[in-house]
């Protein structure tokens, strides 16, 4: 059973005098006319019984919607405006924040390992997943700019910079000898 069900897409229809024969499954919200069918194209508001007399109506769930009556039955937003996608489970219509809110997934952040919670904005490095303010080198607290390039190592994020030390210092450790040498020329004097 898949916890997140996309329901379907709302879409604005840009001109309901238009005929677009668009036959799609009802698990989808489609485009389609307004002419034909019973009362010359006009159709009632699910939401309201009212006619839908305007140009621009959505279609959600195989019904037709004024613009202003399609809302999420949680918060009130306009559903033609939030985006593309609606939700739907016991009884209610959803947008997609007060969806994940309620029925979501929640999950740890592999910094600060506090909840992160569904709706929220994430960054994602192989199989960690982190708030954004935690999105930083975890050795010197550097926080990345778009095209920044970072490290994953032993599980922590590096910028660039702490990455090479680590790898310059873990070079030492495996190989002795460049120490000594590092050494030596340190205790040479120069004439």
């Amino acid at each position: 059973m898949k916890l997140l069900s996309k329901i379907g897409t709302v879409v604005k229809m840009l001109n309901t005098n238009e005929n677009n024969n668009n036959n799609n499954d009802a698990s989808s919200v489609t485009q389609g006319p307004l002419s034909g069918g019973a009362a010359g194209g006009l159709r009632e508001c699910a939401s309201c019984g009212k006619r839908i007399t305007e140009r621009f109506l959505l279609k959600a769930l195989d019904l037709f919607w004024h613009e202003d009556c399609l809302k999420c039955g949680c918060c009130d937003c306009r559903l033609g405006e939030v985006g593309s996608t609606l939700y739907q489970k016991a009884n209610l219509i959803l947008c997609k924040r007060d969806y994940l809110r309620l029925f979501g997934t929640t999950g740890y952040c592999a910094a600060c390992t506090k909840v992160i919670p569904a709706f929220e904005m994430v960054m994602r490095a192989k199989n960690n997943v982190y708030h954004l303010e935690c999105f930083a080198c975890q050795q010197c607290n550097h926080r990345f700019c778009v095209g920044d390039r970072f490290y994953l190592c032993d599980n922590k994020i590096l910028c660039e910079y702490d990455y090479e030390e680590r790898q310059v210092f873990a070079n030492i450790a495996y190989n002795p000898t460049s120490l000594a040498h590092i050494r030596s020329q340190q205790e040479t004097p120069t004439m």
